[in-house]
């Protein structure tokens, strides 16, 4: 036994000290302290990041091209009626979503001013009700199109008979032909159902768009624009266009786009603070603290308000370019599910339909052509970002650090120690010579 302990004094790096050859001093006391204090305040510090929860994004190809994006907004136009303001969808794919009216968008009226007039949500494209009350038409009635139909062959059979009998007929046959329809002046059908009269009296309010649809994964647009949305009579051949019955907002130069974007994202909308603060109630008892600087903005145009003070305000086209970035939260407590959203990034830009320089860039001119409007163009990222939530440090990384700081601060200790003794020494040796 004796010699296995002679042996193992070989390995022994810690050897020790007689008490009665210690030293003590009383700057060794102050550094021993200090070496507590600061060892303390360490490992509380390594505490706090063990129960911290951060927010670690990662990078990954995405692969649900197929799935689609979820489009959410909520747009106010001070300038605009809702009974000429129009919404379609286009993507690169060729399919066209004209009008939206059975997307979920609804229209409110509201003044020049933003303040909504009526509490009544309208579909888009169904805000108008013909008055049919006092209508009498009979059974024999063939409206008349007013030229933009061949109606010179109406004298056969009545299921032969080419009629227009409502002022949307009418509307429809001179989007067929090109003609440009105003406000439905003149038309009987539209005089009787009060179509005229409904479309002056709101002419000067504003209108509210809010609601949301799903978008192809692919590159496309989404635009605002005044009148009537509808594909030329050419849709057979390649020169087919997407166009919109301009007439009336043309003959008004007091209506624009400027417009107030009260919120508008792609994805599922994620609200990260009330999400956070939500899930504070549960996890703070269990000893986790969310860290608050890992915040991501899903929603950067939200509150913007575009309002230029120019002169040409009628003619000018406003277009955001979108960059959408799939992304994934994953939530460190397993009851809140997985959730699927995007996140974006825009620029913007605006150009006068009629041509003429560029507001930012005055030695760039602008071709005539374009509609005005509010377009926004959307690309989708192949990348998609994936959140996870995690403890900002593991208990074996934990162990570590609390093994490494107290060694640290006891070696740091011992040096200054060894520094002032010796310094102590030194000092009261030249003194007692």
């Amino acid at each position: 036994m004796s010699t296995r302990r002679s042996r193992f004094l070989l390995f022994d790096v810690f050897s020790k000290t007689e008490e009665d050859v210690r030293v003590r001093t009383n700057a060794g006391g102050i550094i021993t302290l200090g070496c507590v204090l600061v060892t303390l305040i360490l490992l509380y510090r390594e505490w706090v990041q063990l129960t911290e929860v951060i927010t670690r994004p990662q990078l990954f190809v995405d692969r649900d091209s197929d799935a689609k994006l979820a489009l959410n907004f909520d747009i106010t136009f001070p300038q605009v009626s809702c009974d000429i303001l129009t919404l379609d969808i286009v993507d690169e794919s060729g399919e066209l979503q004209l009008d939206l009216m059975d997307s979920g968008f609804t229209k409110t009226r509201c003044d020049t001013n933003g303040k909504e007039l009526s509490t009544e949500d309208y579909e888009m494209g169904t805000d108008f009700k013909p008055d049919t009350k006092n209508i009498n038409r009979g059974v024999d009635y063939c409206g008349s199109c007013y030229g933009s139909k061949d109606q010179t062959h109406n004298d056969g059979p009545k299921e032969d008979r080419v009629c227009c009998q409502t002022c949307d007929d009418v509307h429809q046959s001179y989007l067929d032909a090109g003609w440009a329809f105003h406000d439905g002046a003149n038309i009987d059908q539209c005089e009787q159902e009060g179509y005229v009269k409904h479309m002056n009296e709101h002419l000067a309010e504003g209108c509210r768009v809010r609601g949301s649809a799903l978008l192809s994964r692919i590159r496309g647009n989404i635009h605002f624009a005044p009148g009537k949305s509808f594909i030329s009579s050419k849709a057979n051949k390649k020169t087919a266009s997407h166009n919109h019955d301009t007439s009336l907002y043309s003959a008004h130069k007091e209506l624009n786009f400027n417009h107030v974007i009260n919120h508008l994202s792609f994805g599922k909308p994620v609200d990260k603070t009330h999400e956070k603060l939500k899930r504070k109630d549960d996890d703070y008892d269990n000893g986790n603290h969310y860290n608050n600087d890992n915040e991501i903005s899903t929603n950067p145009l939200d509150g913007g308000e575009v309002n230029p003070d120019r002169n040409d305000a009628h003619f000018l086209q406003f277009s955001y370019f979108a960059k959408i970035v799939p992304t994934r939260y994953e939530y460190l407590n397993d009851k809140y599910p997985a959730l699927e959203t995007a996140q974006f990034s825009a620029t913007f830009h605006s150009r006068p339909t009629r041509g003429g320089s560029d507001e930012d860039h005055p030695t760039t001119l602008h071709a005539p052509g374009g509609t005005p409007g509010v377009y926004i163009f959307y690309e989708m990222s192949a990348l998609k970002v994936i959140n996870r939530e995690q403890h900002a440090q593991t208990w074996s990384g934990f162990l570590l650090n609390c093994i490494t700081t107290i060694g640290g601060v006891l070696a740091v200790g011992t040096v200054s120690d060894k520094i002032f003794y010796k310094a102590q020494k030194s000092i009261w040796g030249k003194k007692s010579q």
